[in-house]
C-alpha cells in the first residue's frame, strides 16, 4: 500500500506549522509522504518584515532554512514556484529555475499528490493605481524588505554626507501608504532605527531631519482594531512627528512621491505601498477551483475548497465564511489556528472519520511601535469583550505571538535555547543591522 501524498504549497506561518506537524505525526512513522513547496529557500514571519526593513532584525539570523527544518521533522522539501494545478491527474506543475545567467539549474516538474494543500499568503493589491508598482516598495517579501533596508540606509548616508542637510528645510521624506499594522509598526521602528544611527555617528540624521508621512485612505488609522487603540496609536506616532493622514486617497506615484484625490502632491525620497492585501494573481480561478475579487479560494468551513475535497486552502489566500458573517480576517494568528484544524481534517480523512469545522477565534492584536510603545487589545481570554493593554506588558505579549510560532516549528526546548541565543546577540551585535 503506497503512501498518502500530502504535498503543501506555501511555507508561510499557516503552511510551515501545518508541514511541521505532519512530518513529526505522520512522516515520522511512514504514514505519510509530505512535501512542502515554497519559492524561497528560507522562512521568516511576515509580521516582522518591517524589521527587516529597516535593519532591526537581521533576516540572514533569524530566517529559517526549509530544507535543513524539513530533514529535522521528516518532510520533504522542494524549491518552486507553482504554475499549474491538474485535478483530474491530481498533480501540481513547478516552473524551471535559473540561475542570474539564465543558466537552466532545475527543469520544471510534477508533483502528484492525494490531499493538496494552497497556503501561498498574500501579496500587496495596488488596485490598479498608475505609478505604484514603478515607483514603491511593497513589504511582502524578505527581498522586498531587503530592497528597502538598502534604499533606506543610501538615503540616509546621502543626507549625512550633504553640506546643505543642517538647513530646516533640508528633510528625509519617506511617504507611506496604509494605515494598517504594517503602515504604523515601520513608521515607528524609522524613527528608532534614526536614533540608532544617530548614536552609531551619522550626526546630522537626528529624528528632526525625519518626515515620515502615514498615508490612510479610511477614518482612522489601524481600522481593524477598537477605537480607542487606534487613537492611542494615532496619539504615539503624532509624538514621534509622524504625520499621519487620514480620509485621503492616493491616486497615482511618480517619481517625486504620491499624488492624493484632493490634489495634494506628497514628497517622498521612498515609497512604501502597504494598502491592501490580494492572493496571488495566477490564482484567479486556476484549475476551475472558486476564487473572489481578490484571488482568495472560497473554502468551507472544514477549509476544503468548494469544488474539490481534496484540495484545502489556509491563511492568506483562502477565503474562509463566519458564522456571525464575514470572512476569517488575514492574519499570522488565523494561519496558525487554521494549520492546526487543516492537520486534524486531513488525518480524518486517512482515517475515513468526519470533518470538523473551523471557528476562528480572535485572540486580539497587539501593535508594536519599535521600543517607544505597544498597544493592542486582548479579546476572549481574561474577560468578556476585549481589554485594552498597551507598554510593557503589551510588548511582552506581542513577543510572545512570535515565540507561539517558534514552538510550533521548533518545541519549547530549542524554542528556549533560541531565545538565549537572541539575548546574546543583542548584547555583542550592533542594535541595527549596517549592511
Amino acid at each position: 500500500m503506497s503512501l498518502t501524498k500530502i504535498v503543501i504549497v506555501g511555507g508561510g506561518a499557516g503552511g510551515l506549522e501545518l508541514a511541521t506537524k505532519l512530518g513529526n505525526k505522520l512522516g515520522r512513522r511512514q504514514k505519510a509522504q509530505i512535501t512542502l513547496v515554497d519559492r524561497n529557500n528560507s522562512h521568516l514571519w511576515k509580521p516582522l518584515l518591517h524589521e527587516v526593513a529597516t535593519g532591526s532584525l537581521d533576516d540572514g539570523v533569524d530566517a529559517l532554512s526549509y530544507l535543513a527544518h524539513g530533514h529535522n521533522h521528516h518532510f520533504n522539501f522542494q524549491l518552486g514556484s507553482l504554475i499549474g494545478l491538474d485535478r483530474e491527474q491530481k498533480n501540481i506543475t513547478l516552473a524551471a529555475i535559473y540561475d542570474e545567467d539564465q543558466a537552466l539549474l532545475v527543469p520544471e516538474r510534477k508533483l502528484d499528490y492525494d490531499i493538496l494543500v494552497m497556503s501561498l499568503g498574500s501579496k500587496s493589491n495596488d488596485f490598479g493605481t498608475p505609478g505604484i508598482k514603478e515607483n514603491c516598495i511593497f513589504l511582502d517579501s524578505p527581498q522586498q524588505a531587503n530592497r528597502f533596508h538598502n534604499e533606506m540606509l543610501n538615503l540616509f548616508l546621502k543626507y549625512s554626507a550633504d553640506e546643505m542637510a543642517q538647513e530646516e528645510d533640508r528633510k528625509v521624506n519617506i511617504a507611506i501608504v496604509g494605515g494598517g499594522a504594517t503602515g504604523v509598526e515601520l513608521s515607528a521602528e524609522l524613527h528608532n532605527a534614526v536614533r540608532q544611527l544617530n548614536s552609531y555617528g551619522l550626526k546630522k540624521l537626528a529624528p528632526s531631519a525625519l518626515n515620515i508621512t502615514l498615508v490612510e485612505a479610511g477614518e482612522r488609522i489601524l481600522p481593524a482594531l477598537p477605537v480607542r487603540i487606534s487613537s492611542a496609536a494615532h496619539q504615539e506616532l503624532t509624538k514621534l512627528g509622524v504625520r499621519v493622514m487620514t480620509n485621503t486617497m492616493v491616486t497615482s506615484a511618480d517619481e517625486t512621491g504620491l499624488n492624493t484625490k484632493d490634489g495634494e502632491h506628497i514628497d517622498a525620497d521612498l515609497m512604501v505601498w502597504a494598502a491592501g492585501i490580494k492572493a496571488p494573481d495566477f490564482m484567479k480561478d486556476i484549475a476551475g477551483l472558486e476564487t473572489n475579487r481578490i484571488n482568495q479560494l472560497v473554502v468551507k468551513p472544514t477549509l476544503q475548497t468548494t469544488r474539490d475535497d481534496m484540495i484545502f486552502a489556509i491563511g492568506d489566500c483562502a477565503s474562509c465564511p463566519r458564522k456571525e458573517g464575514g470572512f476569517v480576517p488575514p492574519r499570522a494568528q488565523s494561519a496558525h489556528q487554521m494549520a492546526s484544524r487543516c492537520y486534524d481534517n486531513i488525518v480524518a480523512i486517512m482515517k475515513n472519520k468526519p470533518l470538523k469545522e473551523y471557528v476562528f477565534k480572535d485572540h486580539g492584536s497587539l501593535v508594536s511601535l519599535s521600543k517607544f510603545s505597544t498597544v493592542g487589545s486582548l479579546m476572549g481570554n481574561l474577560m468578556k469583550g476585549d481589554m485594552m493593554i498597551e507598554g510593557r506588558i503589551a510588548r511582552i505579549v506581542y513577543i510572545s505571538l512570535y515565540r507561539m510560532h517558534q514552538i510550533a516549528l521548533h518545541g519549547y526546548t530549542k524554542t528556549g535555547l533560541m531565545m538565549l541565543v537572541g539575548s546574546i546577540n543583542r548584547v555583542i551585535r550592533p542594535k541595527l543591522k549596517l549592511h
